[in-house]
C-alpha cells in the first residue's frame, strides 16, 4: 500500500480550513497540519515537510500567502496551491512568479479541491519522471571567462558568455535563453548563480539572473532583455545601478 499524500493547510479562516480538511481527509489524504499563519507554517515545515501545501494568498499577520511560498521555495522544494476568495490581477501575477501548482477560488466545491491535487500529484510524478531520465544530464556545467560548456543531447556545447540573455529558475533546474537557443540545466540556480562571473550577471530575481550587457529597459519593478520582462527587487535594482555606474 502505498503512503497517502501528506498535506499541510495554511488558512487563518478556521471554518474554511476544517472543512478543507474533512474533504481532504475524506479523499484519501493525510492532512499533517493546519495553520493560521505563515511563520507557523515555516515552523512546521521545519520540522516535517508536507508534499503539498494549500497555501492562503491573504494571510493575517506578518507575512502574506505570497511572501511564505517565496521563503519556502527558497529553502524547500514543496508544491504550492494557492487559495483565494479574492485575486485581483496584481495579486494573480505577483503569485504566479512563484510557480505555484494550481488556484483554487473560495468558495470551492470538494470536486475543485480534488481535480486540483491530483493534477498536482501527476505533476509531482511527472517532474520525479523526468528527473530521473535526466540522470545524465546532472553534470555541472564548465564555466570559463568567456564561454560555458552545457551538456546538451549528451554532448558538451559550447554558449559564449555574450549570447546569454538571462538565465530562469525552474525549480530544481534552471533555463539558459541564449539568443539561438535554450538549455536546461539540472542545478539550482542559487549554484548557477556562484559559477557565473559577477563581471557579466546579477542576479535581480530569486528566479533569475540577468546578463547585464542584454539589459534594454530599466523600468520601476522590473527589466527588459530581448522584450522579455524581469521583476527585480528593490536590493537588486540598487545593486543593478551601483554596477552600472561602475561600468
Amino acid at each position: 500500500m502505498s503512503p497517502k499524500t501528506k498535506i499541510l493547510i495554511v488558512e487563518d479562516e478556521m471554518i474554511i480550513a476544517a472543512n478543507m480538511s474533512l474533504q481532504l481527509t475524506t479523499l484519501g489524504y493525510d492532512v499533517v497540519g493546519i495553520m493560521p499563519k505563515g511563520e507557523d507554517a515555516l515552523v512546521h515545515i521545519k520540522q516535517s515537510i508536507p508534499d503539498i501545501i494549500l497555501l492562503d494568498i491573504h494571510l493575517k499577520g506578518d507575512l502574506t500567502g505570497i511572501e511564505t511560498a517565496q521563503i519556502i521555495q527558497e529553502d524547500f522544494n514543496i508544491p504550492i496551491i494557492y487559495v483565494t476568495a479574492n485575486a485581483d490581477n496584481a495579486h494573480f501575477n505577483k503569485a504566479k512568479t512563484t510557480n505555484p501548482y494550481a488556484f483554487i477560488s473560495k468558495p470551492f466545491k470538494k470536486l475543485d479541491l480534488q481535480r486540483a491535487i491530483e493534477l498536482t500529484i501527476n505533476r509531482i510524478q511527472s517532474e520525479k519522471e523526468s528527473d530521473t531520465s535526466l540522470t545524465d544530464e546532472k553534470v555541472s556545467p564548465f564555466i570559463l571567462s568567456d564561454c560555458i560548456f552545457v551538456r546538451h543531447h549528451e554532448k558538451m556545447v559550447r554558449v559564449n558568455i555574450t549570447d546569454i540573455l538571462y538565465i530562469e529558475a525552474e525549480r530544481n533546474y534552471c533555463r539558459i535563453h541564449s539568443k539561438n537557443k535554450e538549455y536546461l540545466l539540472a542545478m539550482t540556480l542559487k549554484d548557477m548563480d556562484d559559477k557565473l562571473p559577477n563581471l557579466h550577471f546579477l542576479r535581480v530575481h530569486r528566479s533569475f539572473i540577468v546578463n547585464l550587457s542584454h539589459i534594454d529597459e530599466i523600468a520601476k519593478s522590473h527589466i527588459v532583455i530581448s522584450k522579455k520582462a524581469i521583476p527585480i527587487s528593490g536590493e537588486s535594482k540598487k545593486l543593478l545601478l551601483q554596477h552600472i555606474q561602475k561600468i
